[in-house]
């Protein structure tokens, strides 16, 4: 059955087939002169004699479980620290007296600096090894959320968020090729989903831990809280995550480097596609900033401890992903985006209604859009790349999705000091108009 699967993705590669075939030294005749089952038999021909070549860790073995649970943890670590600080962006403006453009610097700081570190950390990995930077990357983090417990002015604590942004970029940059290498085609599957569900799991820690030990006794005492159990699951990352069998270090030139950058970058079928990214994420961080200020006010008082715990609607992203991948499979990618506009426009639409759980309904129903969104852009990307730029052009869509969550996420501060929830909404309306027209700037690659 795993073998059909991987047959049925090559055959929907209908566009970078030929790049495969000559991959794994196949004959290179057109793809009409083929049948499907010669072309499925040519393919699984040449990956079984690449993986004669490879040490790869197969579900069967010990290292698998290792490489799941690291990878889980490494996840938490990564996401609990990057999105702790947004249920307390309304606390951040009372006690240092700063607007909420301001306070929301706590979250797009740095994901602005993650967003820039992702150009630079592929490049560095290849220099000094895969698990080494990602190793450093949790150590480092978890230490920096240990010291922004004690930052002395809000000034301070943004400049080690910024630090942070960029020691967390060494996880998801490096993660997901790591997995590629060192895990085999046949049982690749787990272990990504274990990437992707603790990404999920990670910012729902980070934000619904952070609420209740603020209610019970500060920020500071949270922030060190939560560093110090970082701390822990980085230890066991380190010792327990499987060295590289597949990958050895090499001195790639930068200017080669930039060429395959600037390559992708300048593709006129992949930019719509990153701006699609750019336009979703900015969207779903800009409604999550800042529905804790109308929430914690009159009528609806609620504690950071219950506004924590309004983040657990992001679990169900668990669900809307894996939907929104099988749905891809059989179904235009085009309208799948457009579905997910839609639905983001729907949940925007009941936050605007005053009684307290349809406004929670809507976020429900917000954060399935935006899982689903961000699903269907981000495959998409990987088969509309050419063979030999996917990596490439996955680094470009993450750096324009985390370009998204600081540039609107900070900019819809200013939207709700001047014009309320109603203008964040209206805003939130015209970024989903625009990523549904873009589906029409870029070829809708089959139906996968």
């Amino acid at each position: 059955m795993a073998d059909v699967k991987r047959c049925e993705f090559m055959h929907l590669e209908i566009y970078n087939l030929q790049n495969t075939l000559n991959q794994y030294s196949m004959d290179a005749r057109p793809f009409g002169t083929l049948t499907f089952s010669q072309l499925c038999s040519k393919v699984l021909m040449g990956l079984r004699r690449e993986q004669r070549n490879m040490e790869y860790i197969e579900k069967k073995d010990k290292a698998y479980q290792r490489v799941l649970i690291s990878m889980l943890l490494g996840s938490i670590v990564t996401f609990a620290v990057l999105y702790a600080p947004q249920p307390l962006i309304n606390v951040f403006s009372k006690q240092y007296g700063v607007s909420p453009a301001t306070a929301s610097a706590s979250i797009s700081l740095p994901t602005l600096a993650l967003a820039a570190s992702l150009l630079f950390i592929p490049f560095l990995s290849r220099r000094i090894g895969r698990k080494r930077i990602m190793a450093i990357s949790l150590f480092v983090t978890s230490v920096l959320s240990i010291i922004s417990a004690f930052s002395y002015s809000f000034g301070f604590f943004l400049f080690i968020r910024l630090l942070e942004g960029i020691s967390v970029s060494g996880f998801p940059a490096i993660a997901i090729a790591y997995l590629n290498e060192e895990i085999s085609p046949l049982s690749i599957g787990g272990t990504m989903g274990a990437y992707v569900a603790g990404t999920a799991v990670g910012g729902f820690v980070g934000r619904v831990a952070i609420g209740p030990l603020t209610d019970l006794f500060s920020w500071q005492i949270a922030f060190s809280v939560l560093g110090f159990a970082c701390f822990l699951c980085s230890l066991y990352f380190w010792f327990y995550l499987p060295s590289s069998q597949n990958f050895k270090t090499e001195k790639t030139p930068f200017t080669k480097y930039l060429t395959a950058l600037a390559a992708v970058l300048g593709s006129k079928r992949l930019f719509p596609i990153y701006t699609m990214g750019f336009l979703v994420m900015g969207s779903y961080i800009m409604l999550f900033n800042y529905i804790g200020y109308p929430l914690t006010k009159a009528p609806y008082n609620l504690s950071q401890t219950a506004l924590g715990f309004l983040f657990i609607v992001n679990l169900d992203g668990m669900w809307s992903s894996t939907m929104f991948g099988k749905l891809a499979d059989h179904h235009s990618r085009k309208k799948l985006m457009g579905l997910a506009c839609l639905i983001f426009v729907v949940g925007a639409s009941l936050t605007l209604i005053s009684n307290l759980w349809m406004k929670i309904l809507g976020i429900a129903v917000f954060a399935f859009g935006f899982f689903a969104g961000h699903t269907t852009a981000s495959g998409w990307i990987g088969v509309a790349a050419p063979a030999n730029r996917k990596a490439t052009a996955s680094s470009l869509y993450l750096l324009f999705y985390y370009l998204g969550s600081s540039i609107i996420g900070w900019a819809g501060g200013f939207i709700w000091i001047s014009l309320h929830w109603i203008g964040l909404v209206s805003g939130i309306y015209l970024l989903m108009l625009l990523c549904y027209g873009l589906t029409f700037l870029t070829n809708d690659t089959g139906t996968g």
